[in-house]
């Protein structure tokens, strides 16, 4: 139950976060790879809400996802639009490709779902070994405040005139030595107001201070590393950002 994206919340997702749904990531990740000529990998591609777009704009970009569910929505699509279907369904733990990149990129926060600090750095080096040299790696965190204001909520959509999905999030917990948070999650489908079936996600997260994942980053062996608030490239964080991108290279 350890943020598995399983048949419910993949539906719920795909409703809430629709194909080109932005929160300005889409546009700032299309800027960002404006003259890429070479591939580009996208972990942890959900939906594909920011990789059909790119696939639609020309990239050669390819993804994968841990969860099955959410790669079939990714897939459905890719065909709809008589696109390629480059996906897998790996982990951020065992994911690997015979060729390397010219970019890996992570928007959405996907990469604060790897919640022991020993596992995403060994991420961070196994995305840095499936890069070109020159290659960069551009992911997004959240802002520390935002992680600790979200205390829990309450939301539906309504699927037919009889036809309900609903979502009640809580906190559980806040671990401060692990930097982690956790949320159950409760998807639930409804027909006639009768429950037709039920799931429970415990979802983690973990925050990064700017500076901590900064250096994160160079431990790995990336070289240039740099931090933006707010999806504007190379202004340095805020407190308020709502966002906060890093963009570092393969030396």
């Amino acid at each position: 139950m350890h943020n598995r994206y399983g048949k419910l919340a993949s539906w719920v997702y795909h409703l809430d976060k629709p194909i080109g749904h932005s929160f300005g990531d889409q546009e700032y990740y299309r800027q960002r790879l404006t003259g890429c000529d070479g591939a580009v990998l996208e972990p942890a591609v959900g939906n594909g809400r920011i990789f059909v777009p790119l696939l639609e704009a020309g990239l050669a970009i390819e993804g994968f996802d841990a969860s099955q569910d959410m790669i079939e929505y990714c897939q459905q699509e890719c065909l709809k639009r008589r696109l390629p279907t480059p996906l897998t369904c790996q982990t951020f733990d065992n994911f690997h490709y015979e060729r390397r990149f010219a970019d890996i990129i992570l928007p959405a926060g996907s990469f604060q779902l790897i919640t022991d600090a020993t596992s995403a750095m060994a991420v961070l080096r196994r995305f840095h070994d499936h890069l070109l040299p020159g290659g960069r790696l551009i992911l997004d965190i959240d802002p520390i405040e935002s992680i600790m204001e979200d205390s829990g909520s309450a939301r539906s959509w309504m699927v037919k005139e009889n036809e309900l999905l609903t979502l009640i999030s809580q906190r559980a917990g806040i671990d401060h030595i692990r930097q982690t948070t956790l949320s159950h999650l409760r998807y639930e489908h409804w027909r006639d107001g009768a429950l037709l079936g039920t799931e429970l996600d415990l979802f983690h997260l973990r925050w990064w201070g700017v500076a901590e994942l900064a250096f994160a980053l160079r431990e790995a062996g990336f070289v240039d590393v740099v931090a933006s608030g707010d999806y504007q490239h190379g202004r340095p964080p805020h407190q308020g950002d709502q966002i906060i991108s890093f963009e570092a290279t393969r030396r």
